[in-house]
């Protein structure tokens, strides 16, 4: 009776253990090969799966369908130029198809790693080496193109390509720092020296308006000075002075001559005369202003 009891619970541990094996439970975002006797059966997506247990079996696996970043060591490359330098590539690559990615090639990473170092070989071997670290982003292009070509039959869709790092010889990095500094100081001295012309023609414009601003003031305050003195002709001839009026502006002008630094003073006799003289010079500026108009 024991005995029978525990072949029975053998038999239900076992039966249990078969039960939970046919179970097969798919995560997102990956997938499951299945072979039947050696032979592919089916492709498992995500969910809850049921196979036969010691009939069917999973092969290497869940298989990631997200986006992998492959960094491959820097490959050695020689230019058009026979000038040898080390550049190292990043891949961003996804597995499209479990199947081809299983069966299509035996290691596929380092497929894509052999691929991906003849393919750079052949590019930079028709470019020259400033042509190679100025057209970057062409070889990036060109390599994507033929990276996902090649991989296509594998199951594998290239998204991405970079060149990481350039690196040139030592002496060649040397010539090229040389000629980087060269071409700033070349800069630099341009820039020195447009800025001495900029500020010589500032400078130079400058004094060429404040010399015109003087002449124009100059020339102002003469004018205004003549307009001024005309002026007070007319005003005084309108006016018509008397002989009192001249007498005084004739003592007046003795004092002018007084304060001067004349050493000999000729005063008239007579005032009289003064008066005449102051008339005479009256008649003559009457006709100036006539002249004039």
């Amino acid at each position: 009776m024991q005995t029978g009891l525990i072949i029975l619970i053998v038999l239900a541990v076992i039966v249990f253990i078969i039960l939970v094996s046919s179970i097969k439970i798919v995560r997102q975002s990956t997938a499951v090969i299945v072979e039947r006797l050696g032979k592919f059966h089916r492709l498992l997506n995500t969910g809850i799966h049921f196979i036969i247990p010691f009939i069917d079996r999973n092969v290497g696996g869940p298989i990631s369908l997200k986006e992998r970043v492959a960094d491959f060591a820097p490959q050695p490359v020689i230019t058009k130029d026979n000038v040898t330098m080390q550049i190292d590539t990043v891949v961003y690559y996804q597995v499209t198809d479990a199947k081809l990615f299983t069966y299509g090639v035996e290691n596929p990473i380092r497929a894509i790693e052999n691929l991906t170092a003849t393919t750079l070989r052949n590019l930079v071997g028709e470019l020259e080496l400033d042509g190679t670290l100025t057209s970057r982003d062409t070889v990036n292009s060109k390599m994507r193109i033929i990276l996902d070509e090649a991989t296509d039959p594998w199951g594998i869709k290239i998204n991405r390509v970079e060149l990481k790092n350039i690196l040139p010889p030592k002496d060649i990095q040397q010539a090229m720092e040389k000629q980087m500094r060269a071409e700033r100081e070349r800069r630099e001295a341009i820039l020195k020296a447009e800025g001495e012309k900029r500020s010589n023609i500032l400078v130079a414009e400058g004094e060429k308006e404040a010399t015109i601003l003087r002449a124009e003031a100059k020339k102002a305050a003469v004018i205004a000075e003549a307009e001024g003195t005309a002026t007070a002709i007319k005003m005084i001839n309108d006016a018509n002075p008397n002989a009192a009026y001249l007498t005084l502006k004739g003592y007046d002008a003795l004092k002018i001559m007084a304060d001067g630094r004349s050493t000999k003073i000729i005063v008239p006799s007579e005032i009289q005369n003064v008066t005449g003289l102051l008339a005479s010079l009256k008649a003559v500026v009457e006709k100036e202003t006539e002249n004039n108009k």
